[in-house]
């Protein structure tokens, strides 16, 4: 990890966060704590600083003994706290280091020696610490977002949920970590608390790929965030892993054994915040990690012309004819089927603007051909006049199905950017891509004005930013009175996070990485085009729950696909907490990442932004093609998916629908409109 940028400043001790928080180790009690507004927020358990379970029974700890410091000694800038535990086998030697950093985190250290002569079998180590406070809301990147409270109506025993009632715990592993922290929000004390984790495997596990975990335990007026060598649950289950889309599976015997003379270290920082909003702990949080692993190098990748050149290559090859006026992308292999779909997986339309930023770059005389022909046919789905909604679905026959509101208001974007760029082209006939999209834009505003319209999730969001670029295209004041009225309801639904952005995609039902993007994409779109400094507001929320989803540390793989090719996860995106494997769907918000970097003067959005559109080009075969879901941790949702112990490090291939194109070619427009090569 990288960590050159944040210089060294101690010169007590204790360190003032907007003199409002303030770490100390208490001189009596030799014991760390933390305070904020002069009230202590966080403290060691009360049963000591250190804890080691010694026995594993019915799939879980048992006989926790407890230390606490006897000794405390200054190095330099490092606090040194020293205790031991004494066993009848022998002593285990425990010391916790502590030194502040500019940025007001509290790195630490901490060391477990084990000096018997026998070794301890079936043992566990931890690290625990106590926040003060009732019921907080907690926050874990990929995975938990303030107790994923809806997807918790839809589906409580499928997604983790957890809401701080005492007893409850959701404890995950080390790998299965985007951004590897876990944060505390107490709305009530205005104050957000994080505990960050340098990720790593233990030595001494019996599963051969056993990690660290990390998580959360309810107790009464306090949560207890910890770190132990293996252990993993949530919903009420101890030993189970969320390894399959629709059910957990058994993840048992995560204990250790530990021989004489080993040493195990665990490297952690505690953060703390004061709290200006209700649903906003979980920002800063991520500008730390940003700052702790610095996921920067974008020059590691293949280069931005190699990633259009051969995308575009392989698109090509998913170009089909059914006669002389039905012709567009087909989503799936030939072999399998031939369906030209339009938004979400299919993304038949995006072509249709992307190639006409991208054809300087491709040298291919057939391009005119594919934009015009694809769009012309796509814009003969018909349009329900009512809800304007379409069948995005032609299925060798005809336009089928009735539409989903994700697939819709995708591809309306996608006609919007292709009308705006044909304008300054004029080599395109744009007039039936017109009508189509203004057919849908009179159905959409009709719909979202009514006084009964009551979305169910953030799904409809992504009618926010065609119908903005459409009453600019159309001189349409209604349809920008319709993204208005839909962006504030979504602003009111999640900026305090007591139902956080979800429903984007369409194989889960939770809080996802696509709804935070639909909001995004929108907020943005309003604030691009109408320059109201709340909308960039908005935006900033929204694109921070879609960066919780991206990936600032390169996972080490297991034996398999992944490690057969070195990959690197850096810049990659979890899908969902209901489907945890890692896909490339960032890249597609990458150019809205790298804007915000500009809105925002803040470089490291840019730098991010490359590496994700880059990185994400790997595994790219000869043909040009990519499979979609990559296996980074303990989840599977395609092949032998029988063995949780052999799941991770797998690489589903053979789904390779055309969105994985599209979006490279999409975005790799987005970032030429904006003047950069990524």
């Amino acid at each position: 990890m990288k960590k050159k940028h944040l210089i060294l400043l101690l010169l007590y001790f204790a360190v003032n966060i907007n003199g409002l928080a303030q770490f100390s180790v208490n001189s009596q009690t030799l014991l760390p704590e933390y305070s904020f507004k002069d009230k202590k927020i966080i403290t060691t358990p009360d049963e000591g600083l250190w804890g080691i379970s010694l026995k594993w029974e019915n799939q879980w700890m048992t006989d926790w003994i407890y230390a606490n410091p006897s000794k405390k000694e200054k190095v330099e800038e490092w606090t040194i706290l020293s205790g031991e535990i004494n066993l009848p086998q022998g002593t285990m030697l425990l010391k916790d280091f502590y030194r502040e950093l500019e940025s007001g985190l509290i790195q630490c250290r901490r060391r477990f020696e084990w000096k018997g002569k026998e070794t301890l079998n079936h043992i566990n180590l931890s690290v625990r610490f106590r926040i003060h406070g009732y019921k907080m809301e907690a926050f874990m990147p990929g995975i938990l977002y303030y107790g994923n409270k809806n997807g918790a109506k839809i589906n409580p025993n499928i997604i983790p949920v957890y809401n701080g009632t005492p007893g409850e715990f959701a404890i995950f592993e080390d790998h299965r970590f985007p951004m590897p922290f876990v944060m505390l929000e107490n709305a009530k004390d205005h104050f957000a608390t994080a505990l960050h984790t340098t990720p790593s495997p233990v030595r001494g596990a019996v599963l051969s790929d056993q990690w660290w975990s990390l998580g959360v335990e309810a107790g009464n007026q306090y949560t207890d965030v910890v770190l132990y060598t293996g252990p993993i649950g949530y919903n009420g289950k101890h030993a189970v892993a969320k390894a399959l889309q629709t059910q957990p599976m058994d993840y048992h015997d995560t204990y250790i054994n530990m021989e004489p003379g080993r040493i195990i270290e665990k490297e952690f920082y505690l953060e703390v915040n004061p709290l200006q909003k209700e649903g906003t702990g979980f920002q800063k949080p991520i500008y730390t990690t940003l700052d702790l692993y610095q996921p920067y190098d974008s020059n590691i990748f293949p280069d931005f012309k190699t990633i259009i050149r051969e995308k575009y290559r392989f698109a090509k090859t998913r170009w089909i004819t059914f006669d002389k006026n039905i012709s567009g992308y087909n989503m799936y292999d030939s072999s399998q089927a031939k369906h030209i779909v339009m938004g979400w997986c299919g993304q038949a339309d995006s072509p249709g603007y992307a190639l006409q930023l991208l054809k300087k770059y491709l040298n291919d005389h057939e391009i005119d051909h594919y934009i015009q022909e694809s769009l012309d046919f796509l814009s003969s789905s018909p349009v329900d006049k009512e809800t304007g909604l379409f069948p995005v679905i032609f299925n060798g026959k005809e336009f089928s199905g009735k539409g989903d509101h994700v697939s819709c208001g995708q591809a309306m974007y996608n006609f919007c950017k292709a009308i705006k760029t044909a304008e300054k082209d004029k080599k395109y006939q744009t007039q039936k891509w017109k009508e189509f999209l203004q057919k849908c834009c009179e159905g959409q505003s009709k719909r979202i004005l009514d006084a009964n319209w009551n979305p169910l999730s953030t799904a409809e969001a992504f009618y926010i930013a065609p119908l903005t670029l459409a009453s600019k295209i159309f001189k349409n004041k209604k349809y920008h009175e319709a993204a208005r009225k839909a962006a504030a309801l979504y602003a009111e639904r999640h900026l305090k996070m007591n139902g956080c952005y979800w429903g984007g995609t369409l194989d889960a039902t939770c809080e996802d990485k696509e709804g935070a993007w639909a909001a995004f994409q929108g907020f943005l779109e309003l604030y691009e085009q109408y320059h109201n400094n709340q909308y960039l507001e908005w935006a900033k929320h929204a694109m921070d729950v879609c960066l919780s989803y991206v990936v600032v540390w390169n996972i080490p793989m297991p034996a398999g696909r992944l490690a057969d090719y070195n990959f690197k996860t850096t810049g990659w995106t979890v899908v969902s907490p209901q489907n945890q494997h890692i896909d490339v769907y960032g890249v597609l918000f990458a150019p809205e990442i790298y804007k915000m970097g500009k809105y925002l003067k803040d470089d490291r959005l840019k730098r991010l932004a490359k590496v994700m559109y880059r990185s994400c080009f790997q595994l790219t075969n000869a043909y040009g093609s990519q499979g979609e879901q990559l296996q980074q941790t303990n989840f599977a949702q395609h092949g032998d998916m029988s063995n949780v112990y052999k799941l991770r490090g797998g690489y589903s291939e053979g789904w390779t629908v055309f969105w994985i194109t599209a979006h490279f070619l999409n975005a790799a427009a987005k970032f030429i409109e904006i003047g950069v090569e990524p």
